[in-house]
């Protein structure tokens, strides 16, 4: 009987009801008129009514359906909402009835009308953040912590997508499989689920639930600030009476569709619904094999819906995603899911007890064992050493004697570069170094199992110890006894433990896996007598907590809960469970992190010695010297400082000085530094909201030459901003102020490194020279060779400056800056007193800053950024021509700006979605962060070394972000 009317349940097409008919339902019975649309589903019909009432959805269903069953889900609805969930409300006919008996063309149907829920399912959505994730399972918890004191009789129903019927429903429909292999597959999955769900069905509570709460089934809305919110939970068709974790298991399953593969990715949801509705044990331990089944049937029946009604579009369209699904359930072992779920509801997973087995080296006798760090702050890792194949074998053969890796151990050497998935990185076991013919015997009875040469797995009643390494083995299939030989080793063995026997571990797991791995694969030290289990990481986000406790927060950090950084290399940045991260926004390190010159360079300076530069020292004069090398001819004279905010304020300084004034001139929407006087001189929004309204009156800001967003558009408007210029020395001029000078960014940096229009400084140098100032070129971002085309950015221009102001890249990292200019100029200063800065200019900074530009040189950095950045910009501006919220690509070299906007003809800002998107990157492994004063322009000014494949891995990147939807 259960099974006949599950057949019949699975086995209908939709009703059949033309538009002209729908319309003469609403007239007659709803007396609405308004324009239909069709709306998907399996075997209801649905229209959207749009009327000058409101908003409606009729939804139709077979005569067949039974009248308590759907007024079991207006009964719901009504309770739903008055508890405040968000659900449609279910309108009256003319007649006062909530629920029609129809017939239409002799068939009978039963008809009824909600309210429309304004918004969208996110069934489509590229990528699902894991916040709504846990939204979706949070709204989960809320829907069955309401339906928990409902009751209604049209709740007692056979329903197909009842999770205790699906060890009924998948033998019977698996025969719509074609393919051998995927009806095989299904019916193992299905077997292996009911395994594990035996034991628990009698401790499982039972109460009302949606069961479909689900991507396509909660309509959401974005926010302001563009993350999606939600509006509401509708279609109450599956509203029954079984498990509780039913639900959650429904809402897992379909989140799978949105998890790329990696069906650990939909933990915030279950983190998020115990936190709100706490669960059992049993029934975290029952979620996923109802997930396994769930992802069977939802196949199982599109592909029998698609046999009896092959025109049912909606289920056409769903079947794709329906076995991704499926695919993505099957990813990793159950036992795996069921430790990731039990961890991620705060509780640990069941360990094993080892104490009375042997030991499986017993004739090490307690010799001492070398621990080897392998980590990702090891000493022994350094100048990409870690890149070579065979890496860590071969450390761990060079050791003088017995020597081990360490368990859990994020590993440096399993790191990847330009891909978006997590490496491997943390070890599930220990590899040793030992002499060879090391015997080995059996901690435990057990059937030995040979995998390869070398290699097999010794499977006890409750655990697996995995062997790589054995010169000499069992047979396979032999029964062995506690402290029996198993064999000797060939001087290398990798050891690894595992308490579920019927699954083979990986031996490194990705940083995100591996706490439920680690539950799974516990540290053999037991085993092995001696202490091979690595030192925990230290909490990211209890140092964080330290931060913000002692460091002053007003100097933020990158994101909200950032990577804990501590080693770089090259163009890339490194965490501490060795994920390494695309540095895309890093103009300090110019060379690249960890670059062995500048650590030798620093090294050996240091350890002969590092004071302040009014002590004599070769270093200063030959810095100095190559300073003027690289400036334009007549510059003749050096400062050193710390920094790009001394170097501004110094070349104020300058300008006062030599000048006699003190009003300068400085652009809109530009950033000069932190100190004082700089910070008077910034007017970026961005870095300060209240910019524009603290300015001193010796600051006089012109209009930003912005030839992208600014009031005047394209390379010809070099005449129109130099108008507020003028109206500015107007001004100061009728007031009979002496201008000091004009400070601004050869290249726009703060905008993303927009070229001001032609023949804009040239004039504006001009006019400023005609009344004594002189010109200061802030080159702190975009000068020393990283526009590619120019080694300083006024070059661009054709002009040269009085003032040249430099930091950042000179030091590679090393707090160094510069200002360089004219003996004249210089010495103004002098008659005011002396200049002394104890740091700048000190022998290490000095060595340091030659071997920059000497590495830039040989290494020809320069000609790369040339190179490698006018390829950089070809791919961002085929970006603009492919997707409309991709404005502009602004820049050269490396430092260029891909500026977001909503609509292309009022250039509105799309702040919100290049938050989004540099967010996104983040997860791809790419460190990418917002520039303007909208914040809606990707500021991209990588390390120097930076290839064309991570050009491209970045392009990539950002056009995957794009097609998921922002």
């Amino acid at each position: 009987m259960l099974l006949s009317t599950l057949i019949q349940r699975s086995s209908q097409p939709s009703p059949s009801l033309g538009e002209a008919q729908a319309h003469a339902l609403l007239r007659s019975h709803y007396d609405l008129q308004g324009t239909l649309q069709v709306l998907g589903s399996q075997q209801d019909l649905n229209f959207r009514v749009d009327s000058d009432q409101g908003r409606f959805v009729l939804k139709v269903c077979h005569g067949g359906y039974a009248a308590v069953e759907l007024q079991a889900q207006h009964a719901a609805l009504a309770f739903l909402h008055g508890q405040g969930v968000p659900v449609p409300v279910v309108r009256k006919a003319s007649t006062g009835e909530l629920l029609l008996d129809l017939e239409v063309d002799g068939q009978p149907l039963r008809a009824r009308l909600l309210d429309y829920i304004d918004g969208q399912p996110l069934t489509r959505l590229g990528h699902l953040p894991a916040r709504v994730m846990a939204e979706l399972g949070t709204l989960c918890a809320r829907v069955d912590e309401a339906l928990a004191d409902f009751d209604h009789p049209g709740l007692e129903r056979t329903l197909q997508w009842d999770p205790r019927h699906a060890q009924v429903l998948i033998p019977h429909l698996s025969p719509v499989l074609q393919n051998a292999q995927r009806r095989a597959q299904m019916e193992q999955v299905a077997q292996s689920a009911a395994a594990r769900l035996q034991p628990l069905v009698d401790l499982l509570p039972i109460q009302a639930v949606h069961l479909d709460i689900t991507d396509d089934n909660v309509v959401w809305a974005r926010d302001a600030e563009r993350q999606w919110q939600v509006q509401g939970v509708i279609d109450f068709g599956d509203l029954v009476r079984t498990w509780r974790i039913a639900d959650l298991s429904v809402t897992c399953a379909a989140l799978l569709h949105h998890a790329e593969g990696d069906p650990l990715r939909i933990l915030p949801a279950v983190s998020a619904y115990h936190a709100v509705n706490p669960l059992q044990d049993s029934e975290l331990r029952a979620l996923w094999p109802l997930v396994l089944n769930r992802a069977a049937v939802l196949v199982l029946s599109s592909e029998q819906q698609l046999a009896i009604d092959p025109d049912n579009q909606y289920t056409r369209d769903n079947i794709a995603h329906e076995w991704e699904i499926f695919d993505t359930a099957c990813a990793v072992p159950a036992a795996l899911m069921e430790a990731a779920i039990l961890q991620a509801a705060g509780r640990k997973p069941a360990s094993i007890d080892l104490g009375d087995c042997a030991v499986l080296l017993p004739t090490l006798n307690g010799e001492a064992m070398t621990r080897v760090d392998l980590g990702v702050l090891s000493p022994h890792c350094e100048a990409g050493n870690w890149e070579q194949p065979g890496f860590d074998q071969r450390l761990l053969a060079a050791q003088p004697g017995p020597a081990c890796s360490l368990h859990g151990q994020y590993r440096l050497s399993q790191t990847h570069i330009d891909r978006p998935e997590e490496p491997a990185t943390c070890a599930l076991g220990v590899e040793l170094n030992l002499l060879p013919g090391t015997a080995l015997q059996a901690p435990a009875a057990g059937v030995w199992q040979c995998i390869g040469d070398g290699r097999g797995c010794l499977r006890t009643a409750h655990w697996s110890l995995w062997l790589d390494g054995l010169e000499e083995a069992p047979t396979d299939g032999q029964a062995l006894r506690k402290g029996q030989a198993i064999g000797a080793t060939c001087g290398y063995l990798r050891v690894q433990l595992c308490v579920d026997t019927d699954i083979r571990p990986p031996f490194f797991a990705t940083p995100s896996h591996a706490a439920a791995w680690l539950a799974l694969c516990p540290s053999p030290r037991t085993l092995l007598g001696f202490d091979c289990d690595a030192e925990p990481l230290a909490d990211a986000r209890a140092l964080l907590a330290r931060r913000d406790a002692s460091f002053a927060r007003s100097q933020k950090h990158y994101y909200a809960q950032p990577p804990h950084i501590e080693r770089g290399w090259r163009n890339y940045l490194i965490d501490m469970q060795g994920r390494s991260y695309l540095d895309m926004l890093n103009n300090v390190a110019v060379l690249g992190h960890g670059h062995p010159r500048m650590a030798a360079e620093s090294a050996r300076q240091w350890s002969l010695v590092n004071t302040n530069s009014r002590f004599h020292y070769a270093a200063i004069a030959e810095f100095s010297e190559r300073l003027l090398e690289v400036a334009p001819e007549g510059f003749d004279r050096v400062f050193l400082v710390n920094s790009g905010t001394e170097a501004n304020d110094l070349a104020i300084r300058l300008a006062w000085a030599y000048s006699g004034g003190r009003d300068l001139l400085s652009v809109l929407e530009a950033y000069h530094g932190w100190s004082v006087a700089t910070d008077a001189i910034s007017t970026s929004i961005a870095d300060n909201p209240q910019a524009l309204e603290t300015r001193p009156d010796w600051v006089h800001p012109v209009e930003a030459p912005n030839t992208f967003r600014g009031r005047y558009r394209g390379a010809d408007s070099a005449a129109d901003y130099l108008r507020d210029v003028d109206a500015k020395l107007a001004d100061l001029d009728a007031r009979g102020r002496q201008l000091a000078g004009m400070i601004c960014e050869p290249v726009y940096g703060n905008a993303g490194g927009i070229s001001l229009p032609p023949g804009y400084l040239r004039e504006a140098y001009a006019k400023v020279r005609q009344r004594g100032g002189v010109c200061i070129a802030d080159e702190v971002q975009v000068g020393y060779g990283r526009l590619g085309e120019y080694f300083w950015g006024f070059e661009e221009q054709g002009v040269v400056p009085d003032i040249i102001t430099m930091a950042k890249g000179m030091g590679n990292g090393q707090p160094l800056g510069a200002v360089i200019t004219r003996r004249e100029i210089a010495e103004a200063l002098e008659a005011e007193g002396y200049f002394f800065s104890s740091a700048g200019g000190s022998p290490v900074s000095c060595r340091i800053g030659m071997a920059v530009l000497e590495v830039m040189r040989d290494e020809g950095l320069w000609d790369n950024a040339r190179d490698v950045g006018r390829y950089f910009k070809a791919r961002l501006q085929a970006l603009v021509d492919k997707y409309p919220l991709a404005g502009a690509a602004h820049g050269s070299g490396f430092y260029l700006g891909l500026e977001l906007v909503r609509d292309r003809q009022t250039l509105e800002p799309a702040t919100e979605e290049t938050m989004i998107l540099c967010d996104r990157l983040r997860d791809l492994g790419i460190f990418m962060q917002p520039t303007g004063d909208y914040l809606n322009i990707l500021k991209i000014k990588p390390p120097m070394c930076t290839t064309r494949a991570s050009v491209d891995y970045f392009v990539d990147s950002v056009e995957r972000v794009l097609d998921e939807g922002l």
